[in-house]
């Protein structure tokens, strides 16, 4: 059974804490549908100031929405276009303070205003990628994109 734990330490220390957490929760279970789900409802009630976290998968040439937390989303996104398919096509996290100024910007929920998008890569290859938003400008800065990488890369191992 999960226990929600206090997040009481530092920035690093919560999110140390909540990758430990991830660890425990995926040990044992490799069903990727069960683990992204997982994942998304941990970071869900991990983070504060968020509005929509969930998995978008390569399916082909494009992103297929996977498990997430928030309002209904957009459900196909090529290579390439807005923020979760330009790092998908790029292979590395990309951070937007203002969505509103990102060029090709696909926006599925209007009160989002910034985004942070993760690449998810095990051995070399693709998988999708890790999506975050908040109604925030400039909502995630170095500390989460450290930490959200070491989360991806502790998650891909169960996938």
């Amino acid at each position: 059974m999960f226990q929600v734990v206090s997040y009481d330490g530092t920035r690093e220390e919560n999110y140390e804490r909540v990758i430990g957490q991830l660890s425990a929760l995926l040990e044992g279970e490799n069903n990727q549908i069960a683990n992204l789900a997982n994942a998304a409802a941990l970071l869900a009630q991990f983070l504060q100031n968020i509005n929509w976290v969930g998995f978008y998968l390569l399916d082909g040439g494009e992103l297929v929405l996977g498990p997430f937390q928030g309002l209904p989303a957009c459900v196909r996104i090529p290579l390439g276009k807005g923020v979760c398919g330009t790092s998908a096509a790029r292979k590395e996290t990309i951070r937007v303070d203002d969505v509103h100024l990102f060029p090709g910007h696909i926006a599925c929920d209007a009160a989002s205003q910034s985004e942070i998008v993760v690449p998810m890569i095990k051995d070399g290859q693709l998988l999708g990628v890790l999506d975050i938003d908040s109604p925030a400008k400039s909502r995630f800065d170095e500390t989460d994109q450290r930490y959200l990488e070491k989360f991806v890369e502790r998650l891909v191992q169960y996938l």
